[in-house]
């Protein structure tokens, strides 16, 4: 069956260019113009991935984004206006997983969508299982448990965890990291993976100011403990 895209954005004539090139490559669309139309959106249809407008009106993108991730792992694009580092780092800290700024061309929009859905379905480890200390790691099921609790990851943060954990000790660049979770398809600042270790942190660690999984190679990049 195909995968549902819900595009949230207030400017109709973005959400009819988006529907018409998605609708073309097989998905299935469904529209929203502002927050609470998003929210309501959501909840009805379950889509699998959301192109989110930052600037909407009644609710935020932002605050759209933070409900969603309260209860859910879909897979989050965020569009934004203006090239703002700051204003792309706030939405990734807020669980996106991906970002693009307008204006855009349609068809990189898509190549976006069709790279985060990927990542979320699927992945080439080297093992099944991976456990670190009190952390499993299922890669097949894509499942994540700390003493025996699950624990809800987005799809960048699952893959995030998945490397540093099968390679204990290895330091990663903040690039080489980029490359393993998003690709060829990324075209951003590579200190945004600051944001997603920034919130993986505090789903897996016992105390994120203190971290011993997740640790910061000062001036490198970052590797798991060897716990």
């Amino acid at each position: 069956m195909s995968k549902k895209i819900l595009v949230v954005d207030d400017e109709k004539k973005i959400v009819d260019i988006l529907r018409a090139y998605l609708e073309r490559e097989g998905y299935r669309v469904t529209a929203a113009y502002d927050g609470p139309g998003a929210l309501e959106s959501m909840r009805k249809n379950s889509p699998d991935l959301v192109v989110l407008d930052l600037m909407l009106p009644g609710v935020s993108g932002w605050d759209v984004c933070r409900e969603l991730r309260r209860d859910s792992n879909t897979p989050v694009i965020m569009l934004t206006a203006r090239d703002e580092t700051a204003e792309k780092i706030i939405g990734l800290e807020l669980g996106a997983d991906d970002y693009i700024t307008k204006p855009f061309d349609p068809k990189e929009v898509v190549s976006r969508i069709k790279a985060v859905l990927r990542r979320s379905e699927c992945s080439h480890p080297l093992k099944s299982i991976i456990n670190v200390g009190d952390i499993t790691i299922d890669t097949q099921k894509r499942l994540v448990k700390r003493q025996g609790t699950p624990v809800e990851l987005t799809p960048n943060e699952f893959e995030l965890l998945r490397v540093l954990a099968e390679s204990p000790g290895r330091v990663y660049t903040r690039m080489q990291l980029l490359d393993e979770i998003q690709g060829d398809a990324y075209e951003g600042y590579e200190r945004t993976i600051d944001s997603h270790i920034k919130n993986l942190r505090k789903k897996v660690e016992p105390d994120p100011e203190k971290p011993t999984y997740i640790i910061t190679v000062f001036g490198v990049g970052y590797k798991m403990g060897e716990v």
